[in-house]
């Protein structure tokens, strides 16, 4: 089974100069409830269908399959979701043999910029830029299938 491995911070200032991409993110919700969240993504202009499982005790784990289905199909099974659509920017930085993605979020979300490191094994060593915070990983309220029930604006 495919497992995705992640660890989740929180973001502060200085990480833009260090991206060497970025891109706009649409996605919401189609399920999700803990034991199958299903998301569907516009990426850019590509679309995406992805099935997670349930987390690991300690957050970091969990099943995930994703395939890359036409963006114009992804459009319409947004119209689908449930309510609470995740608009973000994804910047993509290089920290040795790591990439972070960041994302700085939008509407009710505004103000939150969390970064995700996806890694071989839990116990996986990575450097630690100045511009990474707090660890949040295993915190729910952070899962972005959580912010678009639940927005970071109404903490």
């Amino acid at each position: 089974m495919p497992q995705e491995i992640e660890r989740k911070f929180l973001v502060k200032d200085g990480y833009k100069q260090f991206a060497f991409t970025f891109t706009r993110i649409t996605q919401g919700y189609l399920s999700s409830i803990p034991e199958r969240i299903v998301r569907v993504r516009v990426n850019g202009d590509n679309g995406f269908l992805t099935i997670k499982g349930v987390s690991s005790l300690s957050g970091m784990s969990r099943y995930e399959w994703e395939k890359e289905i036409p963006v114009g199909e992804a459009r319409e099974l947004l119209a689908l979701c449930e309510p609470g659509i995740i608009d973000k920017t994804r910047y993509l930085v290089q920290v040795g043999k790591f990439t972070f993605e960041v994302d700085e979020f939008y509407g009710e979300n505004e103000g939150l910029v969390m970064a995700e490191i996806e890694l071989g094994s839990e116990e996986e060593l990575f450097e630690i830029p100045l511009w990474l915070g707090e660890e949040v990983t295993g915190d729910k309220r952070y899962y972005n299938s959580m912010l678009a029930k639940n927005p970071f604006s109404k903490w």
